[in-house]
């Protein structure tokens, strides 16, 4: 089982944002300025939002 410590977490989190870049700049679907101006930091933010509210679970969880 691996441990997910602030480290683990956030290499993680940055190799998924750019999985996800990578992909969508290789497609061609949108410009690179496009891409990493507008869908990069919308991206990051939707994905702390998402890290933050798994961990506040993960606390409810583990509390009872």
């Amino acid at each position: 089982m691996v441990e997910f410590d602030a480290l683990t977490t956030a290499v993680a989190f940055v190799a998924l944002i750019a999985v996800g870049l990578g992909g969508l700049l290789a497609s061609g679907m949108m410009t690179a300025r496009t891409t990493l101006m507008m869908v990069g930091p919308s991206m990051v933010i939707f994905g702390l939002l998402c890290l933050t509210i798994g961990a506040k679970f993960g606390e409810h969880r583990a509390a009872q």
